[in-house]
């Protein structure tokens, strides 16, 4: 996804936020969560939105064996290592990819790389709130909580929250955990629940540099540990 795509959304969640900073003025806090729901929403209709990653940091251990069988890619700002069967296909799509259908139902990789501060530069406001890099500002959209929206802050957490967060299959079932290893950190959002499993992969390196890796896996042939293995190849290129 080019960074222009990202300054739309930003520009145009800034624009909502305008709007619902008046309600939030002369209605409160229930009418505004009515209004965001109205426009992304309900806990009913997509659970994610009041769903939370556990509390406790998943540090997975890797299997090298299993990392040692699949293909690497390089692309002009990143590399990575996949499983075969999988297509793969990098950041500059127009569309929002992962909320369609893929092109004959097929296994799928889509990968996304921001630099460091990306995410800081695009809503410099955030910084206010304490946040100071991307892995800060993914922590907070991840517990942002319909639920909870109180101001202006936590509206614009959820909406991006409803915007980043690409189809996991049955939300019901879905599962969100925070993980570190080697450096990295992020969270997985998924849902394993044949015939497919879907990895929503956000992921920040030890330089700042933030990854999503979203894994639509048609006949459930990965797990949650191979998924692990993937993330731990990715590496950014200068």
């Amino acid at each position: 996804m080019p960074a222009n795509r990202w300054v739309k959304i930003f520009t145009r969640t800034v624009i909502l936020l305008i709007c619902l900073a008046f309600i939030v003025k002369f209605a409160g806090p229930n009418i505004l969560r009515q209004y965001i729901s109205y426009g992304i929403g309900n806990c009913k209709s997509s659970p994610i939105l009041c769903m939370q990653p556990d509390e406790k940091i998943f540090q997975p251990q890797i299997n090298t064996e299993y990392r040692d069988t699949l293909i690497p890619h390089a692309f002009p700002r990143m590399t990575v290592s996949v499983p075969k069967g999988f297509t793969l296909v990098q950041e500059l799509i127009k569309q929002r990819y992962y909320k369609k259908r893929h092109p004959n139902n097929n296994a799928v990789i889509y990968l996304l790389i921001q630099e460091p501060d990306a995410f800081i530069k695009l809503y410099p406001d955030v910084q206010k709130q304490g946040i100071k890099d991307n892995y800060e500002f993914i922590n907070r959209l991840m517990y942002a909580n319909l639920d909870r929206v109180n101001n202006i802050t936590d509206a614009f957490f959820i909406i991006m929250k409803s915007i980043f967060t690409p189809d996991v299959g049955n939300q019901s079932t879905a599962k969100m955990i925070k993980f570190e290893f080697n450096g990295m950190r992020g969270f997985i959002n998924y849902s394993m629940a044949k015939p497919n499993n879907y990895f929503d992969c956000n992921v920040s390196d030890p330089d700042g540099n933030f990854f999503k890796v979203y894994i639509k896996d048609i006949g459930a042939s990965l797990d949650l540990n191979n998924v692990f293995a993937i993330i731990s190849t990715l590496k950014p290129v200068n």
